[in-house]
């Protein structure tokens, strides 16, 4: 039997503050996102309208904003610094 990838999604996700959020990994390692730089471009802005902001909610697999924005949780890994 062949071992299944491990896929990372996001399983919980805190506001902090600004355009940050802490979010918890399902390999345990919680991290802190500030999604300011990735607020610059396209359909991107509307995430610096904070009511928008803090409506995200958790897909199955990561933050999501109204079904409209969304990330890869390994793109947000990766953009995000240890809690």
């Amino acid at each position: 039997m062949t071992d299944s990838p491990f896929i990372l999604k996001i399983v919980d996700a805190k506001y902090i503050d600004g355009l940050t959020l802490l979010l918890k990994f399902n390999n345990g390692e919680q991290r802190i996102c500030d999604f300011a730089p990735l607020s610059n471009k396209g359909i991107c802005t509307k995430l610096k309208d904070l009511s928008y902001f803090k409506g995200f909610k958790l897909d199955p697999f990561t933050v999501d904003w109204n079904n409209e924005i969304g990330f890869a949780p390994e793109f947000l890994y990766e953009q995000s610094v240890a809690y």
